[in-house]
């Protein structure tokens, strides 16, 4: 496995990528990814195979209100992929860089029904924050990305 960042060349196979991840991870437009690639590539880790085969992708950004927290916005490795530790070591970049900045956390958002995304964050060494609603034994925060969008919210902190 090599770890790359994101480049523009990568595009349609990330996207391509994150449509595997329906329901709870959300393809952008390409236009987005571009962006990604451009503006925020460092924290943005691609695996690929030798071939040069994408199989798993971070989109995280740091966020410009808390500088001290990046925001993980999108996990996604190819069922195929799977259990071969390949989210770990490309949230391992994400942690590094966001260190390397003295950022104290990570944090995420996943859909409260996803008990797979809960085992997996846990795994990694996050917490569910927690919430007013318990969905499935997961914490869950009513409305936090607005109306309608409950989500568990979780944290890796980098200190």
């Amino acid at each position: 496995m090599i770890i790359n960042a994101l480049a523009v060349e990568h595009l349609p196979a990330v996207r391509e990528l994150m449509t595997l991840g329906a329901p709870y991870v959300r393809a952008r437009d390409l236009s987005d990814y571009w962006l990604y690639a451009s503006l925020f590539s460092s924290t943005c880790p691609l695996a690929l195979d030798g071939d040069g085969r994408v199989l798993g992708a971070v989109i995280a950004l740091r966020s410009q209100d808390q500088p001290e927290d990046v925001y993980v916005q999108d996990v996604m490795v190819r069922p195929d992929a799977r259990g071969a530790g390949i989210a770990t070591a490309l949230l391992a970049v994400v942690a590094d860089r966001a260190t390397g900045w003295g950022c104290r956390r990570l944090y995420l958002t996943s859909e409260p029904g996803n008990t797979a995304a809960h085992a997996a964050w846990l795994s990694m060494g996050f917490t569910n924050l927690p919430g007013d609603q318990r969905v499935n034994g997961v914490e869950v925060i009513t409305a936090f990305k607005g109306p309608g969008k409950d989500r568990a919210v979780y944290q890796r902190s980098l200190a």
